[in-house]
């Protein structure tokens, strides 16, 4: 069986020479462009290139985020972009946008394709379709239990990543529009504000407030460490951990956590779990943890409606504060150059720790049991709780394991030196061979070359990534070799083994091509009803009905969050990519994020009848798609657009309904917005708190052929 792969975030150099310092397998980074986490330092195309020498030389794979949603007028510096990471010998990216991965999967044959958990793949279905066209690897969302996971293992070839550890979207990834529906920075485009991180009442039909704590729908963060054994032995390919947007001690430290971890499994059939490496984990960021959704516990204690950031770890009390200054009574170490947080009733208080006391001394550490003055600006009160939010002394021990560079690549060396003949130096990687000769070894005259003196010289490898396993010296006795010239050797092998580790994919470009029908041009409208009651009472003559209900005369909308499908004769909407491999015609809803012309051909080439445009389009970039379309296929598509509706913001395994044990209930913003929440088929909806409405016959004009009309929330 082959090992399972530890991913690693990497937000910037740093960050990528901490994981790999840490035991990564393999790192996924992001460039300036087309990136789901546009606000993390990201790497230019020069980094980028260094990255993945830097990676490569240790083994490690790259892998590159390219999993927004890319607008028709993105579509060349999409290519040319995707075009100079491949040159540059990229192992895979990773893939949102369902246009362009049927157009990189035909323009770059030998390109590797992941798709993206922003694909919203959850089920069998949605596996075995992107696996037919090519796909190598699914991340499937982060909801999907460990039961559905070994089913889709089992009955598939593609290679499975699920993510283990970190920041958790309280929204399936990929179907969440709040952030980009109220303030326009849209999740898909790598701009997301973090709208669940904000704080909300909880309210009831009559504006009574039900929630204590600020922050209802703020995730803590995902910890799989007990889950690690189970999901090597289903044969999941890739653990993954979130954290992009994470400094370079937060990365070395989970990741060397889970490395512990894996490689314990392995080895002794049980998972390692260090108490001391999880607490200093906590100090350099936590938001408290939960197991998400692996055990399929829809409310399984996933909120930290306390706070949104960083938890830190309690390291003391107040115990008195007068005059600007507080006394401190530590349970726990505190170093100079750290930071503390005071949690007082009303605000809390940052501390940055530039000096303290204790009796009196100015020192620079503290311990369990001190008592320790220093200066704080706010007034707090006896008893507060202190956290220690970030910890100078264990920043300072991992900034020194990675600038120390203990990861090595071992190698086996040979070193061959027969009198009259050249001398020789072979090094073997495990999968790479080299051999280099030098001149003729001559007889000594004066002080011979021993083997103490060529060892001394072949083990200068401080400033490479190697270190021997064996090294091996076949020598004649009594021989001169110069010292220069063994130095020469050493250097000349190491360099062409580095050349053989940073291997070069063959690079291919071929021909877009796609088969599609034509569809007339048409001026319908269309309507969504949620209910038979609604239904039963429609004095409007629509063309087409859509009903979220068992119905034999409509179109049956059926869930984007699905796991089982029924057997239907009759037309069918579907709003996630497996119902694409079930349904062979159908229509598409919104949630399938159609932004562009290439995701239109390429739904029309599977099938799809009707596909409806995301939310996120505006008039201009739908009149570019559809004139883009016409202009490079010379046919015309058969699109929708929901022109009244309260739309679906946010979908959710977890649900406040069932946390407040009530379906009529309201998340009230700080503006006084408030967004109806309610629960359908076992999963919460947020709908925005404004109706959309922008019915216009103009957009007939435009070339699109039905209008739809959203009657129900």
């Amino acid at each position: 069986m082959k090992k399972i792969e530890l991913l690693a975030p990497a937000g910037n150099m740093e960050a990528l020479k901490a994981a790999i310092q840490a035991g990564c397998d393999a790192v996924y980074i992001g460039g300036n462009h087309f990136g789901a986490r546009a606000f993390s330092k990201n790497f230019s195309n020069e980094e980028m290139v260094e990255a993945i020498n830097y990676a490569h030389l240790y083994g490690v794979k790259v892998y590159v985020t390219v999993n927004t949603l890319v607008y028709d007028d993105e579509v060349n510096a999409f290519l040319e972009y995707i075009e100079f990471i491949h040159r540059n010998n990229i192992d895979a990216v990773l893939i949102q946008d369902l246009g362009m991965f049927d157009l990189l999967r035909k323009t770059f044959p030998n390109l590797e394709l992941h798709a993206s958990t922003q694909m919203h793949i959850h089920n069998l279905d949605g596996v075995k379709l992107m696996e037919s066209l090519g796909m190598k690897r699914i991340v499937l969302a982060r909801e999907t239990s460990k039961d559905d996971i070994k089913e889709i293992i089992k009955n598939t070839k593609a290679e499975i990543e699920v993510f283990v550890h970190g920041a958790l979207c309280i929204s399936y990834s990929g179907q969440c529009l709040m952030s980009s529906l109220i303030g326009g920075r849209s999740g898909n485009r790598g701009t997301c504000a973090g709208s669940c991180r904000l704080k909300y009442d909880v309210i009831d039909s009559t504006n009574k407030k039900l929630n204590n704590n600020n922050y209802p729908i703020s995730t803590k963060d995902l910890n799989s460490l007990e889950y690690i054994g189970e999901l090597i032995d289903m044969g999941v390919s890739s653990l993954k951990i979130e954290g992009r947007m994470k400094s370079k001690e937060y990365v070395y430290k989970v990741v060397s956590i889970y490395r512990k971890a894996i490689d314990s499994y392995y080895k002794y059939g049980k998972v390692t779990i260090d108490k001391d490496d999880m607490l200093e984990l906590r100090k350099i960021f936590n938001r408290n943890y939960t197991k998400g959704f692996l055990n399929n516990v829809d409310n399984d204690d996933i909120i930290n409606d306390f706070r949104p950031n960083h938890q830190g770890v309690q390291i003391g009390k107040i115990i008195d504060y007068h005059n600007g200054i507080a006394k401190i009574k530590l349970s726990d170490t505190i170093t100079i150059g750290s930071g503390l947080r005071v949690i007082t009733h009303n605000d809390d208080v940052g501390i940055v720790v530039n000096n303290f006391y204790v009796n009196n001394k100015l020192v620079k550490q503290a311990h369990a049991g001190d008592t320790i003055s220093i200066k704080v600006n706010k007034e707090v009160d006896v008893n507060d709780k202190v956290v220690i939010t970030l910890d100078n002394a264990i920043n300072n021990k991992i900034d020194k394991l990675i600038d120390d560079n203990l990861r090595k690549v071992t190698i086996d060396g040979k070193f061959i030196a027969k009198y009259n003949k050249p001398c020789e130096l072979r090094l073997f990687d495990g999968k790479n061979e080299v051999v280099v000769k030098g001149n003729n070894v001559n007889k000594a005259v004066n002080n011979p070359t021993s083997n103490d003196d060529i060892i001394s010289k072949l083990n200068k490898l401080g400033d490479t990534v190697y270190k021997y396993n064996n090294l091996e010296i076949d020598s004649d006795d009594n021989i001169f070799i110069p010292l220069k010239e063994i130095n020469e050797l050493r250097r000349k092998a190491i360099n062409e083994l580095n050349n053989k580790r940073l291997y070069k994919y063959e690079f291919k470009k071929e021909k877009y091509d796609i088969d599609i029908p034509d569809f007339k041009q048409e001026r319908l409208l269309t309507c969504l009803v949620s209910n038979k009651d609604t239904y039963n009472k429609l004095d409007k003559k629509y063309d087409y009905v859509y009903a979220e209900f068992d119905c034999d005369n409509l179109v049956r909308k059926l869930p984007r969050v699905i796991n089982k499908y029924p057997e239907y004769n009759n037309e069918v909407m579907v709003g996630e990519v497996g119902g694409l491999n079930k349904y062979k015609e159908c229509d598409t809803d919104f949630s399938l994020n159609v932004v562009n012309s290439y995701t239109v051909a390429f739904l029309h080439s599977l099938g799809v009848k009707r596909i409806t445009l995301s939310y996120e389009l505006n008039d201009m970039q739908i009149e570019r798609l559809i004139n883009d379309y016409k202009k490079r296929y010379r046919k015309h598509p058969n699109l929708e657009l929901i022109v009244s509706a309260y739309e679906e913001v946010m979908i959710s395994k977890f649900s406040l309904n069932k946390y407040y044990k009530q379906d009529g209930i309201y998340l009230r913003d700080m503006f006084g917005n408030k967004f109806r929440v309610k629960e359908k088929n076992h999963l919460m909806y947020i709908y925005n708190y404004k109706k959309r409405d922008i019915y216009d016959t103009k957009y007939y004009e435009m070339g699109i052929n039905s209008l739809r009309i959203n009657l129900d929330i």
